[in-house]
């Protein structure tokens, strides 16, 4: 690597290509290039249409977003720098003409594919057509950008569950790549959904086995091509970087404490006990710009395919049950508005406990709701809420339940090759960072982005969350008294013994005509 040289000269002029630019990391990718490397050439952000706009009106929606703020603020110049390209990673060239692509090739030096799908529940054919047939096609452009220095393929840092330490290295996959990609195209779903259990072996999901899968793409190219892997744990919202506690998501650790927030999650599987490995995305998106940089200036091609473990667990050990605690306190300290029911909700490793829980305070209360609804003619919704929670909570479970150990030496390595000014602007350390602040700067961010909620309405939020308190606890006392009045009728010994006290048992409800009938 050249001495001395910094990130925004080492991209002075430099074209980058971003598929996955609208989903969550690119975005903020995005801003980070644009305020942070002011010098950058052009970013050309591959986009489809999508309900109705196009892709000229999707990238000027972008553009208005919060997390643009201060580009719109500072710099409003530097959005001329952005380039859209209306295409698919589900298409062979993206869709895109060959002079389309001739034209990328004179440009583009960086190639960043980001574009996945995220959902841990969608089907097989859903997960591989996008992440690894996705991959492969992105590879086939790289591979006609004749200027490419260096293509990073974002990945996770899950994608090998099989191993107890997750090190910064390749593992094969149980089958070829391209065995399953011919097989999606060759099978119908039922036939796929027979065989995917099969298939996945020990992965917990699509989205993991699908992610494997891409990795050996990516390396079985690194022989002809300049790729590196960059494979991130849970990525949560900003640290700093545009705005605190930016997200535009639920997924993760926030949807978790939103929902608990709301009263619509009340018990989750998740051993408290174990660290959490997590890095905000703006960590993350630091220390991908600053490899594109580290990988670009290489002068002799590396033994292996350069791959980064980038998670910051390690510096700043926390666990989940430190996490859900923070995040539970400020929630009733800043409750949210219009909570379902008082948020009260728990983390267990006892299976038939979580069981117990999610009848009566998930599954239960929906029926009920949506029976309310029904009667007075309105359009029932809750059970097709808790099915959602329920899938999500299931999918997640897998990655709390269980410890995770990612080795970094790569990803630790990044700042000590770092010059100047950018150890800061692209740091990549946490171990001085605050937990307690940047949790609760999670919350807001959910509360906020997310959730659409005006801060200033927290004190209504409070006196509606102290009628469900009172309302929760009355619900408590009179479903206690229930099941207490079944046992006085079924057990004539507990019968006996709440009749010593007949002059306060006869006047409570259930519990009174239970004991005292005649």
């Amino acid at each position: 690597m050249s001495a001395g040289m910094s990130i925004n000269d080492y991209y002075r002029g430099k074209g980058v290509l971003l598929t996955g630019g609208s989903g969550f990391m690119g975005k903020v990718l995005v801003e980070k290039l644009l305020y942070s490397v002011p010098d950058i050439g052009n970013i050309y952000i591959l986009m489809r249409p999508k309900r109705g706009k196009s892709v000229n009106q999707r990238i000027e929606e972008l553009q208005r977003l919060p997390l643009f703020d201060r580009i719109r603020n500072e710099r409003p110049l530097a959005f001329k720098k952005i380039k859209v390209l209306q295409g698919d990673v589900l298409f062979e060239n993206f869709g895109l003409s060959d002079m389309d692509i001739e034209k990328l090739s004179e440009e583009i030096s960086l190639v960043f594919h980001f574009a996945a799908t995220l959902r841990l529940e969608a089907p097989l054919k859903d997960n591989v057509n996008m992440n690894t047939c996705g991959t492969q096609r992105t590879l086939n452009v790289a591979k006609r950008l004749k200027n490419v220095e260096v293509f990073v393929h974002l990945s996770t840092a899950f994608c090998y569950p099989d191993y107890k330490v997750l090190e910064e290295k390749i593992h094969p996959p149980t089958v070829l790549p391209s065995d399953i990609m011919r097989l999606i195209e060759w099978l119908d779903d039922k036939q796929l959904a027979l065989l995917t259990p099969s298939l996945l072996g020990a992965h917990p999901n699509c989205y993991t086995y699908s992610k494997r899968l891409a990795e050996s793409i990516v390396a079985n190219a690194f022989e002809t091509m300049p790729v590196v892997i960059a494979r991130p744990s849970i990525v949560c919202p900003a640290l700093s970087e545009p705005l605190p506690g930016w997200v535009d998501n639920l997924n993760g650790p926030v949807g978790l404490m939103l929902g608990a927030g709301k009263g619509a999650i009340r018990s989750m599987l998740c051993d408290g006990s174990l660290f959490a490995q997590v890095i905000p995305v703006d960590t993350a998106i630091n220390a991908i710009i600053a490899i594109g940089m580290i990988e670009g200036l290489r002068t002799e091609k590396p033994d292996v395919i350069p791959i980064y473990n980038i998670n910051t667990g390690h510096q700043k050990p926390t666990t989940w049950g430190d996490v859900l605690k923070i995040g539970k306190d400020y929630g009733r300290k800043y409750p949210l508005a219009w909570p379902l029911w008082y948020p009260n909700g728990d983390i267990t490793t006892n299976y038939a406990l979580h069981e117990f829980k999610r009848i009566f305070y998930h599954l239960l209360p929906a029926y009920c709701i949506d029976f309310l609804l029904l009667i007075t003619g309105q359009k029932r919704f809750m059970l097709r809420v808790q099915e959602r929670i329920s899938q999500g909570l299931q999918v997640l479970q897998y990655f709390t339940m269980r410890p995770w150990t990612f080795p970094c030496p790569n990803f630790d390595a990044i700042e000590s090759k770092l010059h100047g000014d950018d150890k800061t602007t692209f740091s990549t350390d946490l171990s001085n960072v605050e937990k307690k602040e940047y949790i609760q700067n999670c919350v807001e961010g959910g509360r906020l982005y997310c959730l659409k909620e005006d801060p200033a309405k927290i004190h209504l939020n409070k006196m509606y969350q102290n009628f469900l308190y009172v309302l929760d606890w009355i619900v408590k006392i009179l479903f206690s008294l229930l099941i207490l009045s079944f046992l006085a009728k079924w057990f004539e010994p507990v019968k006996d013994v709440l009749s010593f006290g007949e002059p306060v048992v006869k006047h409570v409800p259930f519990l009174g005509p239970a004991v005292f009938d005649k």
